[in-house]
């Protein structure tokens, strides 16, 4: 009797596949979180890696650390980008359809931090939305990115459209 007076655990259902299935019912207009992956870019090592921690803030960079929403309260944090990829499919195979980066920086030894939650949410969803925004990032940062999505799949980069390439090379 006790066990059923506790509380419902509320949990985050991620829509997969084609939200719509044809019916035109609930799900209508639904993002899938299926094909997105945040990808962190280390500025000071010059190092990308995927963390999908990061889909629910809990990455190996942002655990144990309180985010705070003025960057000029965390004067030595270590930069990082963490940037939205997001896969789709054309004729020709799946290609890198948006792609959009946030700015960050941690302090671990006074486990500060800073990030604009809101511009994170709205990056992925910029991401999910085939949008690609990068124009912001540091010229060497770029470049990491650039490496990283050629190295992680040739095709896809070659599949890429041109307004990724040219924001990717552009200093």
């Amino acid at each position: 009797m006790e066990q059923d007076k506790k509380k419902k655990k509320v949990a985050f259902n991620i829509i997969k596949n084609d939200p719509t299935d044809g019916h035109g019912g609930y799900g209508v207009g639904a993002l899938s979180l299926e094909n997105i992956s945040p990808v962190f870019i280390d500025v000071n090592e010059g190092e990308a890696f995927v963390d999908i921690g990061a889909m629910h803030a809990r990455s190996t960079v942002e655990k144990g650390i309180k985010f705070l929403p003025n960057k000029e309260d965390v004067p030595n944090g270590k930069p990082f980008w963490l940037v939205w990829v997001t896969i789709d499919r054309k004729a020709e195979g799946p290609y890198y359809a948006g792609v959009t980066a946030c700015e960050m920086t941690v302090d671990r030894e006074i486990r500060r931090g800073y990030k604009s939650l809101p511009e994170h949410v709205n990056k992925m969803d910029k991401s999910l939305k085939r949008h690609i925004m990068v124009d912001h990032m540091d010229v060497p940062s770029k470049g990491v990115l650039m490496n990283f999505l050629k190295n992680h799949n040739a095709d896809m980069w070659n599949n890429s459209g041109a307004e990724l390439k040219t924001g990717l090379l552009e200093s």
